[in-house]
């Protein structure tokens, strides 16, 4: 089994295949709180009136907002068990164009690459994944590929 969850040949069937999809309804707290989080103090984020003035017409989402919408119920559909160590090892990410409050961003998933090491402490699997985030329009906001490693 692949860290107790599907085994390596069932994740390595899934190559290619695209996970459900999960959309999230972007909101101007969602934005705040997550600006507050990281610490950036960008007023594009956080401030009505000078976004306003900029060319964006309104606050917008970090770069980095999207990778928080739906890593974990990914992880949650191929590994089928909770207590599972997983790690978000790497990121690279390509950003296309703003998040604004009101978009509906849906996030579309698939599993580019399946791996398993045996190690000092048991198996561990690397899986790679490539998402796309498109707003309501169907427009390209963000696309990413993700490592998460299972154990």
């Amino acid at each position: 089994m692949a860290a107790d969850g599907l085994s390596i040949e069932e994740l390595k069937s899934k190559i290619g295949a695209e996970l459900e999809p999960v959309v999230y309804e972007i909101e101007k707290g969602m934005l705040r709180r997550f600006a507050q989080a990281v610490g950036d103090p960008n007023p594009l984020w956080q401030d009505d009136e000078y976004a306003a003035k900029s060319s964006f017409g309104s606050i917008i989402a970090p770069p980095t907002f999207v990778l928080t919408l739906g890593f974990d119920r990914v992880v949650h559909q191929l590994t089928r068990i909770p207590s599972q160590t997983i790690i978000h090892a790497t990121t690279e990410l390509e950003h296309c164009q703003p998040v604004r409050p009101g978009d509906v961003i849906t996030a579309t998933t698939k599993i580019a690459g399946v791996r398993q090491r045996e190690g000092k402490i048991g198996k561990t699997t690397f899986v790679t994944f490539d998402i796309t985030y498109k707003n309501q329009r169907q427009e390209v906001v963000a696309r990413c590929r993700q490592m998460a490693i299972i154990r």
